[in-house]
């Protein structure tokens, strides 16, 4: 197969490119080789290459900083995507696409998780750019994968799990929000998971994609610290209560990110539990610092 790669250089595309280079050709992009707001540009390129699939890495994914620059946000998560169906329709290419519970409005009770077809209702200009997103591949395109994630770390820059790691180290003791609920993702297994999905030619559509099982952000802190055997206090605060302590504006963070993957485990799609993926990302972490 040739598959064309949006933003190469980002975290998730790197993992899909190592996942699908062997056996196939792979085609990387970033923002130099093709700007996705740029509608005659996509279709050109798209339409020249021919890929078999384009997988759509590129994102605005700031979800502070969306606030303040929506109208930039939008191009990237809303036209981008759209300009990607019309350009994958043209070449008779399939499209994947990485979106995010930020499409949902983060206020379900906790016993309860989001399915594929819940009601959307975004509260960030995030979540709205991104179902923006999903909007335009829908109106313009049948042959597509749609997969929304979560909390999604990997190695490759900064991430949750890196950031608790080095400050547990450093200092006695964490303040950690206990009040949102979701599921940490292994960017790994997100790759993963769309490699099984094209592999096995599941319907096309959209997908809920993280790990199994759920957790907070102060017990995905506490199995962090353990995993690496490092002693450290975590506090379960608010968010609320985080915010008052840290002195910062931020975008509202949904209080359940909880995504049920039963969609995708009735395909036969192999979906680790977070556990699992916390504990072989820090093998291959500590693998690369050696």
């Amino acid at each position: 197969m040739k598959i064309l790669i949006t933003g190469a250089n980002g975290m998730l595309a790197k993992e899909v490119k190592e996942k699908f280079e062997k056996g196939n050709e792979i085609i990387l992009t970033d923002v130099a080789e093709l700007d996705i707001t740029n509608e005659q540009r996509v279709m050109d390129y798209i339409v020249n290459a021919k890929p078999d699939y384009v997988i759509n890495c590129a994102a605005y994914t700031a979800v502070d900083k969306a606030e303040e620059n929506y109208e930039l946000a939008d191009r990237i998560n809303g036209d981008g995507p759209t300009n990607l169906a019309k350009a994958s329709k043209a070449a008779g290419a399939r499209l994947v696409h990485i979106s995010t519970d930020y499409v949902f409005g983060g206020d379900l009770d906790v016993s309860k998780d989001y399915s594929e077809d819940d009601p959307k209702s975004p509260v960030t200009a995030y979540g709205k750019t991104k179902l923006h997103g999903e909007q335009g591949i829908e109106e313009n395109m049948d042959e597509y994968y749609i997969f929304r994630t979560a909390w999604l770390y990997g190695v490759g820059g900064n991430n949750f799990v890196k950031t608790m790691t080095k400050l547990g180290l450093t200092k006695d003791e964490l303040n950690v929000v206990a009040d949102q609920h979701g599921s940490p993702t292994y960017a790994k297994d997100l790759s993963d998971i769309i490699y099984q999905a094209i592999e096995k030619q599941i319907p096309y559509g959209i997908y809920n994609a993280t790990n199994q099982g759920y957790t907070t952000w102060y017990d995905f802190t506490k199995e962090i610290l353990a995993e690496q055997g490092i002693e450290c206090k975590v506090n379960p605060v608010t968010t609320e209560e985080y915010i008052e302590m840290m002195k910062i504006t931020q975008a509202k963070r949904p209080f359940n990110s909880q995504m049920s993957k039963s969609k995708l485990l009735e395909q036969g799609i192999n979906v680790p539990e977070w556990k699992d993926g916390l504990r072989r990302y820090l093998e291959e972490a500590k693998n690369i610092e050696e």
